[in-house]
């Protein structure tokens, strides 16, 4: 497998202001990373702007913190079987306002799944009930179900709480993936395929991650205290920066000073360099990104890059 010319991850969250991401870009042997960034602008835009630091022949890898791909069972209820040609007509014929979440429980239907516009009385099982499902876990995707040493993800339709990741979807397939998509240099892990043949020169392959699986790779334990609290970024940061020199990519010395100091910036800043971290370990060959063998999780679910598992 080839090493691509540039590696991005985007820690994409609902608030703008809020959406950091860290780059390392490949030298002649090995990677360099600068400090992360906010300020990700004309978010249409952003892969374009990403794709420009690798240049007209190099490779870009593009990694987003949001779900891509639908639950099994939701997708049956539709009649989906493939995730990208069901993204490409969103907003067409029988799904025109999808996207737009339902301010009512008796708003939610199989072609408006996105629940609810604003907190006050709301409740998983009113989601649950109206998409004909049996319980929450119907609309997580394998990924997403918990393990022995992960939780449970959020579930991609539910938008209210600090964990929620439906607003970010939202806006991440509207304007980021499926413009990406219009353009044929793009292409979208596992459904166009293995990773290693997408890795072309002058094109770009968008990847889904996922911060909290990564971080049992470089922590002994989990976090030792909440990751929004900055004595605990700093508690991480020796096993960050002996990753990186046991990887040979180098760090820019802003970028060392966050991690030394538990990236003051805040936990959005160091998801962006963890995420960024994680996509690296499986694009050096240092650990597997799990290619799932599966029908319904290549083509309908999708999955997270490098989760073990991969069915």
């Amino acid at each position: 497998m080839n090493l691509p010319t540039v590696v991005c991850h985007a820690d994409w969250g609902t608030d703008a202001r809020k959406r950091w991401f860290s780059t390392a870009v490949r030298t002649s042997d090995s990677y360099e990373a600068p400090r992360p960034r906010t300020r990700v602008g004309d978010h249409m835009e952003f892969l374009n702007r990403v794709r420009t630091e690798a240049g007209n022949d190099g490779t870009t890898v593009a990694g987003f913190d949001f779900p891509i791909g639908l639950p099994a069972r939701y997708a049956a209820a539709i009649g989906v079987t493939e995730f990208k040609s069901f993204l490409l007509k969103i907003g067409q014929n029988q799904f025109p306002d999808f996207y737009r979440a339902c301010e009512r429980a008796s708003d939610i239907s199989l072609q408006r799944p996105f629940y609810p516009y604003r907190p006050g009385g709301t409740r998983h099982d009113h989601l649950v009930a109206a998409l004909g499902l049996d319980c929450m876990n119907d609309l997580r995707r394998q990924c997403e179900r918990e393990y022995a040493g992960r939780k449970a993800a959020s579930p991609l339709f539910w938008t209210l709480g600090a964990n929620q990741v439906g607003k970010a979807s939202i806006n991440g397939w509207r304007d980021v993936l499926t413009p990406a998509l219009l353009n044929r240099t793009s292409t979208l892990w596992p459904f166009d395929g293995p990773l290693g043949s997408l890795l072309k020169p002058g094109h770009t392959v968008i990847v889904e991650t996922y911060p909290a699986e990564y971080y049992g790779w470089f922590f002994q334990k989990r976090l030792p205290i909440r990751k929004t609290r900055m004595d605990a970024r700093q508690q991480v940061a020796p096993a960050l920066l002996n990753w990186a020199g046991s990887a040979n990519v180098m760090l820019a010395p802003d970028l060392q000073r966050a991690i030394q100091g538990g990236f003051p910036q805040g936990d959005d800043a160091f998801d962006a360099v963890v995420g960024l971290f994680g996509m690296m370990e499986v694009l050096m060959h240092r650990r597997s990104p799990r290619e799932p063998a599966g029908d319904t999780v290549r083509q309908v679910e999708g999955w997270i890059f490098g989760q073990a598992g991969a069915p």
